[in-house]
Parts: structure tokens; sequence; C-alpha cells
């Protein structure tokens, strides 16, 4: 039903983020042991979330008082530093999320180029026109494709360019802005949830546990992770079709509020009245349009990984980075080349190129600011030591638990870690030292603690605010957070029994 206007109105992203920090930084004044948070860490923290740089020797410092003397060192280490871990004062690598925030501005200019061609209004609609009547099939072929991303080089940020196309599509095959964002979403997420050779989760997980000197059997972890990943997928996408068809049948039953629907109407229902032919020039420019996306794809997928060597040099005379190397830098550059091209191709004048480029920016100015937001939480936390912190009293919990209850209680705990720490690679790094020796140490094989790794932080970056995918995918797609969470709150719950009774059965079922 379309939701009546409430007396209560549900605060926006950047107010729900900034309450976040607030609360972190009160927090820190009451947990024994961490850095006491400073007004001056609060009204920096968006600052340093975009720009911050994190102190390498610093980091070797604590990571070696975390090595010689636990947590307790660490945060004494820590306390007795005037300077923070991460700050825009540090010199060294920019850890900020200026990278990602960029990337997305500048794909709201190559977006915008390509609307003003018409290309994807008369591409879609000959899409939709082609589909009359199969437009449900849409959803499951997306988010399986979608979810081969994730699972295997940890597609999550990169999805980002894909929402505004997605979400038009979707609203054109008559159903609304929520379906589009869950294709993406949960497609990327079961995928990520179920990783098995993604180098961000599994590689960082397996990486970081080899460190602390316990070895994982690669291939027991890809067997768990592809039934979690068929598992949760499957669920999914039955749950996001189930509600397509209503909302195709009767647009009253979308869940979205009026005003959010007025909002995606004016940003993505192009055309409505005009059916736009698609001439020789705008397939021109829909072939450019596939082609950019197909080489973001090459270029981020880690090809070397996987013995594949034929991409190596192939780029670096166009970015200085070959295939399988590319990263938000090099996306950047190539989607700000692909957007010329594209203007050139469709013969426009250098003034529209120019104005419609800036006009896309514009639309994603929001977006960014709230994944720099994002990745500021992140950063108070480690520079209090709050993430440590909570890190030992987790692991603490796990002392002494053994079997099954282990493997489901540790995921449970890495839920919990995870919405502290939305950052995959980041949460392996700093659990996996302390999490995989202790499963060692009670005889319980160290892959379940990596799948449970694995699936706590796929579940959660469905939903967390402090993920900079999570909060910059609704905004593109026109979605308040609070319409986000009533729509997946019981996806998540079947998604949290399905996934509790895989890390329960599967140990059993492979014999570790």
């Amino acid at each position: 039903m379309l939701n009546k206007k409430s007396k209560f109105k549900f605060p926006s992203a950047y107010t729900v983020l900034l309450a976040i920090m607030i609360f972190i930084a009160l927090a820190t004044q009451f947990v024994p042991g961490v850095k006491n948070a400073k007004l001056s860490d609060v009204v920096m923290a968006p600052v340093t979330g975009m720009i911050g740089v994190k102190d390498v020797n610093l980091e070797s410092e604590i990571n070696d008082s975390m090595n010689s003397g636990g947590v307790e060192s660490a945060l004494k280490t820590i306390n007795s530093k005037e300077e923070a871990l991460v700050s825009v004062t540090n010199v060294g690598q920019v850890k900020g999320a200026i990278d990602v925030s960029l990337f997305v501005l500048i794909i709201g200019g190559f977006l915008g180029v390509v609307t003003k061609t018409g290309a994807l209004d008369a591409g879609v609609g000959g899409l939709v026109r082609r589909l009359k009547g199969k437009e449900l099939m849409l959803i499951p072929v997306l988010m399986i494709i979608f979810s081969l991303g994730g699972t295997s080089y940890g597609m999550a940020e990169e999805s980002l360019a894909f929402y505004a196309l997605i979400t038009a599509t979707m609203i054109a095959a008559g159903f609304d802005p929520i379906v589009g964002a869950s294709i993406l979403l949960l497609g990327c997420g079961c995928g990520v949830l179920g990783s098995t050779v993604n180098p961000f989760a599994i590689g960082a997980a397996v990486s970081a546990a080899g460190a602390a000197g316990v070895q994982i059997n690669q291939g027991t972890i890809i067997i768990i992770g592809i039934v979690l990943w068929i598992v949760t997928l499957s669920i999914s996408i039955i749950y996001v079709m189930r509600y397509a068809k209503k909302v195709h049948l009767d647009k009253s039953n979308t869940i979205l509020s009026k005003k959010e629907i007025m909002d995606a109407n004016e940003s993505f229902s192009r055309n409505k009245e005009e059916i736009l032919e698609l001439t020789g020039k705008r397939k021109s420019v829909l072939v450019l349009f596939v082609l950019s996306f197909v080489v973001m794809i090459l270029g981020v997928v880690p090809w070397s990984d996987f013995g594949i060597k034929m991409f190596e040099n192939s780029t670096s005379w166009l970015n200085g980075a070959s295939l399988g190397s590319w990263w938000f830098p090099e996306l950047t550059s190539w989607f700000f080349i692909m957007a010329v091209i594209i203007g050139l191709v469709y013969r426009m004048s250098e003034r529209d190129i120019v104005s419609s480029f800036i006009s896309g920016c514009e639309d994603m100015v929001g977006v960014a600011l709230v994944i720099g937001i994002s990745r500021g939480i992140s950063f108070m936390m480690a520079n209090a030591g709050l993430d440590i912190y909570i890190l030992d009293k987790a692991s603490g919990v796990l002392s002494g638990v053994s079997g099954i209850l282990f493997a489901n209680m540790a995921y449970i705990i890495y839920i919990g870690l995870s919405f502290l720490v939305p950052s995959t690679s980041g949460l392996a790094s700093v659990s996996m030292p302390i999490f995989a020796p202790l499963a060692q140490k009670l005889n319980i094989a160290p892959e379940i603690v990596v799948s449970a790794f694995s699936a706590g932080s796929g579940i959660v970056n469905l939903i967390t605010p402090t993920s900079g995918v999570v909060m910059g995918g609704l905004a593109i797609s026109k979605i308040d957070y609070v319409t986000w969470v009533k729509f997946i709150g019981k996806l998540l719950l079947i998604l949290f029994i399905a996934t509790l009774l895989i890390l329960a059965i599967m140990p059993v079922v492979l014999g570790i």
C-alpha cells in the first residue's frame, strides 16, 4: 500500500551517520582502555573519511604491541601517541574514500552524457517492449550475473556504477526502485556472503591466518562458499520476484512512500510519452556504453591470482596499470575518457558534453558525501582502538566453545563486528590473527572461522548504514534507508537462519 504521511519522519542518511559518529565518540569516554575521542575528532571525521592518511609506522607499532602483549598493550600504544592512526595531517598513502567518491562523481558525469544522447531511454524502452510479459525474468538473470562478481572478486563499490541504469530499467519494466536496488545489493551481496575466491574477503582472511601460523584449505572454503552462495542467492531471488510480481500487478503494493515515488519518477521516468527511436548513433552509444562496463570488469578482476597472464601490460600505455590491477583511480579516468568519446561519437557540441557531464556529477554529490562520512566512522573507531577492544572481548566469548556452537557463535560475533568494521579486508586483517589460532587451539577447523567471517560480514553489508555501498546505492535509487530496512527485514532473518544451518551442517558433511 502507498504509505500515508506519518507524523514521524525518519532522518536522512547524513543524520543517521552523524548520530553514529557521536555515539561512538561518547562510547570512547566510558569504555576502559580505549583512547577518548575529542570534539575535534567528531568534527574532522567526515573530512578524515574522505582524505585521511594512515600512519604506517604507528600501525606497525600497534601490531607489534598486539603480538607481544595482546590488546591491552596495543591500547596502551594508541593512548601513548598524540597523533592518530588515520588523520588528514599524516604523511603517506591516502586511505580515505576520496577515490571512491570521485569515481562516483565521474560515473554520474558519464551517465549524464549518455542520458543526454537518449540512447539509454531508447535502449531500455526497446528491451522492455521485447520482454513484454516476461519482465520478471530480468530479475534472476541480473541477480545471478552480479552475484558472480560478488563471489569471485568481491564486487561492491564498483556496483554503484550500475544503480541508475538498473533502477531506470526496472521502473520502465513496471516495477519500482526497490526492485532495482535489490538486484544489485542482494545480487552482489549474496555473492560476497558466499565468497569462493574473493580476494578481499577469502584472500585477506587466508593471508591473515597464514601470518598467524594457521594454514587454510582453500578447497574447503570454496565448497562451503558455493553452498552459501547458491542457497542465499536462491532465497533472495524468490523474495525479490514475489515482491516485484505484486508491484507489477498493482503499483499500490509498493513499500515506497509517496515522496520516494515522486523522486524516483522525476529522476528515472524520462520520455514516457515520447518513444525515442534507436537510431544508428544511439546504437553506437549503447555499444560504447556496454564496452565501458566490460572493460571495467576486466580491469578489476585480479587475473594474475587465477594464473591468467594474457592481460599483463595490456593497458599500461593508457593509465600505467594492466587489466586486472585497476582500481578506482584507473576506473575514474576510464569513465571520464569514455564520457568524452561517447559525446564525440554522438556529435554533441563541446558545450553540451561539458554541461551534461557536470549535471550528471551534481546528481551524485550526495552519494559521494555519504561514502566519505561512512568511512570516517571506521577511522574514528580505529583511532580510539575501539575496534580491537571489541574484537578482544568477542574472542573471549568463543574460548572454551566447541563444535557446532563455535561455528554459529563465530558467525553471530562476526555479524556484530561487521557493523563496526564494514570493510571485509579490514575486518579479516584484524580478526583472523586472533580467531584462527583460537579455533585451531580448540581443535576446530579454521576454515569454519573463515566461512563464518565471510557470511557474517556479507549479511551485515546488506543493511549496515556504515557501508558506503548500502547508503550510496540507496541514495542513487532514491530510497530512504528506513524503507530498505522494512523491505529486507524478513529476508535477513531467513538468510540468517539458513546460514546458521549451513555453517552447522557443512563441517559434518565435509568431515572437518
